[in-house]
């Protein structure tokens, strides 16, 4: 199947080049000329087979286990996938310490008690044996079915202290705490070693009864007095049955079976689906929401493809994105159902036919759409439930835009720009996200072809070009947009006069050309004076252009006044006037402009600014696709793709006008992620309207204490619980005491004295200036989280490697 009514093309499966596809992303070239013009993708050649990931097969990544793993409902920022909470009472668990005393305290108690029934020390403790027995079992010397029934009372007995014992001293938490909560494979060792334990003390040491019981119990005694032979595979064979028994809830808690069917590789310690639920065909692996609507055929093909390996997390995320589409009634069923019966998994493709990523860097689950950032460091200031669970972002938190603080680098790239941005490139091949990241050259951000779209600004062997204009039609529109991008960053100059000059000259010179003017030109008009005017002004039609001329004669009263912004506005223009950029930001149809109205598809986008070589243009630049993404994403038809701009350097894009738009883009489901060296290189007037335009802040090792001081404040402070000790010396009154308070003196060297403990609750910052330039270790980084629901998550510190 093609992707026709999914993406509205049609694409071969393995196809890298231009259908139709690629040219209605990339827009067309303003003119005449160019307005059928189809732009091509990179004219590579085509591989024999669809991209996969280059890890091991399904040993590695098992879709079925996959997609069985429990994704728990989870508060923001969670790795939800295997997910479990931790109990209620873990705010106050008892350390592992003295759960191990309690422990051998309780097994030293049942062991003396034990003892002492076995000496039968206590009198009466055979009485309710021999009431529920004969009489006659008893006289004389016990016979065999005397010692059998001793051998069954002593196991109860024997039963319930341990249980009595286990009870006082918190075996099962202890044994949660220890085995239970570790990794794998410690998990399954420990469930090993403490089986074997279990083991060795009931059949090896003949301490316990259980086995002479059971023994007498289900073999007859006329068996065991036989042949000497058929009496020892019995005993091997009850030997085997009680080792199995006790064995068996080690084996269950400690994961043993998953363990030994995927040897060599990490099992992650998830909750899968139970049996009950796979026997009700509820189980995710069988898609049991297309047999509810009717789709049994399409189920069975999808199950057979998990079934045999043949499908990765990419087609589940896409397959299950497009049938949405069909209960939205975006896309026919049958069109669905019939791609899914021919293709299989590689139904509904992404439009450049990828089913993965070339690599990855980072962990994804895209049935939640989250990538994992690390895990919840070990601190004091992280909740009890949190310390050591996974964190992870996804959409719905970066709806409401990211900013983080910290130096630049490739360790602030490879643990936070990099998985996002592999996060939402993932996304757009499940068709459910689209994805412009803006960086420098040098920036190890992936390879070329895990995106659609490469726009190397200033390099000749750039096979795309930037649209300067943005696709935008408006005359005024694409003046606010070039305003924004040229003067944003002056204060002295106000952005909307600058856009009412540049309207005054895009406005005419596009009804006179057919077309929006190129750098030069723009800049002619700018710094050309009256003649470039005149010029300008014969090309227009006096009847037809009747209030373009008046615009022309507006723009000529305003020459050499002091509201005449042209020379500032040439000057800008002229850092993008360079040769290095004449092959670039072309308006007359000879180059292949990429345009970000092609938002609306889930395209993959990367743009390479030369910061190296043109520093001051790529600020401009950086202004510019901001502003332009966020035109773009306001004027979409069709807002169900989330839509991310990901800026690995995002200071000079920081404007008033742009702050706002920050706060816009969480209304038309798309976000920023905004990461800044430091919020000096922000205006001081911006510091406090940026930080409270975005939803999620996260600083890093190496900021200063004047910036952790406005994260401080933007986070706010938190009622807790403070303890002081005071501590008051005792006078004794009696001679003895005062001999033995003397005496404890000259001992340790100190008073006797009493603590006067008190307990209060008061305000503090939930970070301080001085912890978060200080105190956040290398590799960690403190991170808070609001979705676009509302939902908050405190700033907490994230183990960045975890």
């Amino acid at each position: 199947m093609g992707t026709e009514g999914t993406y509205d093309s049609q694409r071969d499966q393995g196809g890298q080049g231009a259908d139709g596809a690629g040219a209605h992303w990339l827009g067309s070239a303003y003119g005449t000329e160019a307005e059928h013009t189809r732009v091509p993708r990179p004219g590579s050649p085509p591989p024999p087979m669809p991209p996969m990931p280059p890890r091991a097969p399904a040993a590695v990544f098992d879709v079925l286990h996959w997609l069985r793993t429990h994704r728990a409902d989870a508060e923001p920022g969670l790795w939800r996938y295997g997910h479990r909470p931790k109990a209620a009472d873990d705010a106050d668990e008892v350390p592992i310490r003295a759960l191990a005393v309690g422990a051998l305290i309780s097994i030293a108690c049942g062991v003396f008690a034990w003892a002492v029934w076995r000496t039968d020390y206590i009198a009466v403790q055979r009485l309710p044996l021999k009431l529920f027995t004969p009489s006659d079992w008893w006289r004389g010397e016990p016979g065999q079915s005397a010692r059998t029934a001793s051998a069954v009372y002593n196991s109860l007995f024997a039963a319930l202290l341990i249980y009595f014992c286990g009870r006082l001293g918190n075996w099962p938490v202890l044994y949660r705490r220890v085995v239970l909560d570790r990794p794998q494979p410690g998990r399954a060792v420990g469930a090993a070693l403490t089986g074997l334990l279990v083991v060795w003390i009931v059949l090896g040491t003949s301490l316990l009864p259980f086995f002479y019981a059971i023994l007498h119990a289900l073999v007859p005694v006329s068996v065991l007095r036989g042949d000497p032979q058929v009496a020892a595979v019995m005993g091997v064979a009850i030997y085997v049955l009680i080792a199995a028994a006790l064995l068996w809830p080690f084996a269950r808690t400690g994961g043993w079976l998953e363990f030994f069917r995927k040897p060599g590789a990490p099992v992650a310690l998830a909750e899968t689906v139970t049996e009950t639920e796979l026997e009700t065909g509820n189980d995710p692996a069988g898609w049991p929401h297309l047999r509810l609507a009717g789709q049994p055929g399409a189920a069975d093909r999808l199950a057979a493809e998990v079934a045999g390996r043949r499908m990765n997390d990419v087609d589940c995320a896409r397959i299950g994105h497009a049938w949405s589409r069909v209960e939205a009634g975006a896309l026919s069923a049958g069109v669905f159902v019939d791609g899914v019966m021919k293709q299989g998994a590689a139904a509904c493709l992404h439009p450049s036919g990828d089913r993965d990523l070339p690599v990855r860097a980072a962990t994804h689950d895209l049935l939640t759409a989250q990538v994992r950032m690390g895990a919840y460091a070990e601190h004091p200031r992280n909740p009890v439930a949190r310390r050591g669970t996974g964190a992870a972002l996804d959409p719905a938190v970066l709806g409401t835009s990211l900013l983080a603080v910290g130096p630049h680098g490739p360790d602030r790239t490879r643990r936070l720009v990099r998985p996002v941005v592999e996060s939402l490139s993932l996304q757009a091949l499940a068709g459910r996200a689209a994805v412009v990241v803006v960086s420098g050259e040098g920036v190890e951000l992936g390879p070329e072809g895990a995106y659609d779209v490469v726009v190397k600004v200033g390099d000749a062997r750039s096979l795309y070009d930037l649209d300067l204009y943005g696709g935008v039609t408006d005359p005024d529109e694409a003046a606010m947009l070039l305003s924004e991008a040229f003067t944003g960053d002056l204060p002295d100059v106000d952005s909307r006069r600058a856009a009412v000059t540049l309207g005054q000259l895009i406005g005419p010179f596009s009804a006179a050309r057919g077309r929006f003017p190129s750098l030069p030109e723009l800049r002619e008009l700018l710094d050309g004076g009256r003649q470039a005017l005149d010029r300008l002004r014969e090309d227009l039609d006096p009847e037809e252009h009747r209030s373009y001329l008046r615009e022309v004669d507006a723009r000529e009263r305003q020459l050499g006044t002091s509201a005449d912004l042209s020379g500032v506005l040439a000057d800008r223009i002229a850092f993008l006037d360079r040769p290095a950029f004449s092959a670039f930001f072309d308006t007359r149809g000879r180059s292949r402009p990429f345009s970000l109205r092609a938002l609306e598809h889930p395209v993959r986008v990367r743009i390479v600014l030369p910061e190296r070589s043109h520093p001051e243009a790529s600020r401009i630049l950086t202004r510019l696709v901001f502003a332009q993404f966020a035109s773009s994403v306001g004027a979409r038809r069709d807002a169900s793709l989330f839509a991310a701009l990901v800026l690995d350097d995002a200071a000079s894009a920081m404007t008033t006008d742009s702050v706002r738009a920050v706060q816009r883009l969480r209304q038309l489901n798309a976000g920023a992620v905004l990461a800044v060296r430091s919020l000096d290189d922000v205006g001081p007037h911006l510091h406090a309207a940026l930080l409270g335009a975005v939803g999620c802040l996260m600083t890093f090792p190496g900021i200063t204490t004047w910036e952790g001081k406005r994260f401080a404040e933007a986070w706010g402070k938190e009622w807790v619980e403070t303890r002081e000790v005071a501590q008051h010396t005792v006078f004794a009154d009696q001679p003895f005491t005062r001999a033995l308070h003397a005496l404890r003196k000259l001992v340790t060297g100190k008073a006797v004295t009493t603590d006067a403990v008190t307990v209060r609750q008061v305000e503090r910052e939930r970070w301080s200036a001085s912890e978060l330039a200080y105190a956040v270790p290398a590799g960690h980084a403190v991170l808070s989280l609001t979705t676009v629901q509302g939902e908050h998550a405190p700033p907490l510190l994230v183990h960045l490697d975890g």
